[in-house]
């Protein structure tokens, strides 16, 4: 069973919405701190001890790395480092292979895991060992650690079901004397701290996020050299060639794409590269462009940096207030994005168990979808005739072939492409249970909370509020295509995505036809 939500501690211990610009201008975003307070350089408050160890711990201390895959601005890593400067002992940083994770496929699991492979690298220079367990983590860790002799078994924080079972059955699981520690290196401030229940929406939790970002929204401190030198039971090699295209194959149905590189390298190139970088080239264009599907530069492309934490979500706003005096409405929309709608996201899947369900709208929402789940539809399709782009929509069409070919769809166009799928099916859980089907499947972000909190909001009205009622969608908001035709242009977008299809197409025969790669071991 999942444990309710735990307090704030004491000291001892896609969802995409549309925001108007002058709503964003209206808001105000306090200075954040120059560098941590030297007297407190990690937030005790950031983490959480799920399960207490040994009074004298004296054995190895392991970061179980899922969420948050990156070396650099890592509080859950750093707290690890500080806990084994502290007993005196070393440092092992351990991944958990599962199976499909929530049904990820090839597109997912590669990006994944040729992150990964540059990850153990970065690791080893760190002079930290890099262990990869193949199944779920409760299956995987509990012998591992005894083998270790380990002290301490250091967490990521995720909102999601699986993620937290997991850690209840680790807590069970675990010897009495190994203690376990949970870090919420995702968010800038803490979903436990910013707020104790759920939210109601932006404007609410809001306010809450910004009074502690004096406090949270800090500089990293740097990582330590390990307090002890590893040497205990050595990695064993991985041949990673092998064990990717074993993966891809046998989750091959969506294949990976080309034009997102992996890594933490990529991941600050896409944030402040000189060529193309958000923030040293296109950042500018934010805050008018972001909302047009036709002007796609205008995004800032870190969606699945953030969704693997190749990125820190820190990082990313404390680069970008550097610039808010040259480009201030921007750079107040994207920290918008980037922290208050991002960890509303994380704040509705980890307060509300059934997030991906109709379960999980609020009352009225759901009185209103089943007050309408009889009304005429114009178009009834299945999940197969939606999932080939099978409709009578030219621009719901292009938006879901650039999902299934592109791996990314705009953020714009998720919220009409969800509310069609409402208009679409037999009634309000069908289309919910095939958006987040979708979505999953073929995002290479998916699988998130910023994910299944875009399907509510889109089908479900969560974080939003009532409208005037209409067939079908009662007083959920509507769109339509005409809406769409006055905001952008349409055919302009539609032209856009038959080429990336076209481009799509053409690699993937290319790549047919290449020789295999040797295998290499790293």
């Amino acid at each position: 069973m999942l444990r309710p939500p735990l307090s704030r501690p004491s000291l001892h211990c896609r969802c995409v919405v549309v925001v108007s610009s002058s709503s964003v201008r209206s808001r105000k975003w306090h200075r954040p701190s120059s560098h941590p307070p030297p007297h407190r350089p990690f937030h005790p408050d950031r983490v959480r001890v799920l399960k207490p160890g040994s009074p004298c711990p004296s054995g190895p201390v392991v970061y179980w790395m899922f969420r948050d895959q990156r070396s650099a601005n890592n509080w859950a890593l750093i707290h690890a480092a500080a806990l084994a400067a502290r007993s005196h002992a070393p440092l092992a940083v351990a991944f958990c292979l599962s199976h499909r994770f929530l049904g990820a496929h090839a597109r997912q699991l590669g990006f994944m895991l040729r992150g990964l492979r540059l990850l153990r690298g970065r690791l080893a220079a760190l002079g930290l060992p890099f262990f990869l367990l193949r199944g779920d983590a409760p299956d995987a860790l509990p012998g591992f650690l005894s083998r270790l002799g380990a002290s301490a078994l250091v967490a990521d924080f995720s909102p999601l079901r699986p993620v937290r079972a997991w850690k209840d059955a680790l807590c069970e699981r675990l010897p009495a004397a190994v203690a376990l520690h949970e870090v919420d290196a995702h968010n800038v401030v803490p979903v436990w701290v910013a707020s104790g229940k759920l939210e109601y929406g932006a404007k609410t939790i809001r306010p809450k996020i910004h009074r502690l970002l004096t406090e949270y929204l800090v500089e990293f401190p740097q990582l330590p050299p390990p307090a002890v030198p590893w040497t205990g039971e050595a990695p064993p090699e991985i041949d990673w060639d092998e064990l990717i295209g074993e993966v891809v194959r046998e989750a091959g149905e969506v294949p990976e794409i080309g034009w997102c590189e992996p890594g933490e390298e990529a991941a600050m190139e896409a944030l402040m590269g000189r060529k193309d970088g958000f923030l040293t080239k296109t950042l500018k264009l934010y805050d008018s462009d972001r909302n047009d599907p036709v002007k796609p530069r205008a995004l800032s492309g870190l969606s699945p940096y953030l969704h693997f934490g190749q990125i820190s979500a820190q990082r990313c706003a404390l680069e970008a207030w550097k610039l808010r005096k040259s480009c201030r409405q921007s750079v107040d929309a994207f920290l918008e994005e980037l922290i208050v709608r991002r960890e509303l996201a994380d704040n509705f899947c980890y307060y509300q168990p059934h997030y991906d369900s109709l379960q999980g709208a609020w009352g009225w929402a759901r009185k209103t979808l089943m007050d309408h789940t009889a009304d005429k539809r114009e178009h009834i399709y299945t999940k197969e005739q939606l999932e080939k782009a099978e409709t009578a929509d030219p621009l719901w069409n292009a938006s879901q072939h650039e999902m299934v070919y592109h791996g990314k769809m705009h953020g714009f166009m998720r919220m009409y492409w969800a509310k069609k799928i409402l208009e679409w099916t037999n009634g309000p859980e069908e289309a919910l249970s095939i958006a987040i089907y979708l979505n999953d499947k073929y995002e290479l972000d998916g699988r998130d909370p910023s994910g299944y909190v875009g399907c509510m909001w889109s089908i479900c009205g969560v974080h939003d509020q009532g409208w005037k009622e209409r067939p079908v969608f009662g007083k959920i908001r509507y769109m339509n295509y005409a809406g769409c035709k006055r905001k952008f242009n349409v055919d302009g977008y539609i032209a856009y995505v038959n080429k990336l299809v076209g481009e799509s197409k053409k690699r993937k025969s290319d790549d047919h036809s290449r020789p295999a790669a040797k295998h290499s071991k790293t």
